[in-house]
């Protein structure tokens, strides 16, 4: 089995983690009744997904 001749050190290690940081969720606002939701996701207020109706929310 192979195994590592030196010892990986914190400054590499790091380096190689630089993208594995957690991004802040992009928000879009609904087209039909102003409330904000996830993007590529059905609005939760109205049912509403790319201009249709595709749940039925009962408010």
């Amino acid at each position: 089995m192979a195994h590592p001749k030196r010892k990986t050190s914190k400054a590499r290690r790091n380096k190689r983690r630089s993208h594995h940081g957690i991004t802040e969720v992009t928000l879009a606002e609904c087209t039909n009744c102003g409330a904000v939701h996830k993007y590529h996701h059905v609005c939760m207020e109205c049912g509403y997904y790319r201009g249709r109706q595709v749940l039925n929310v009962s408010k």
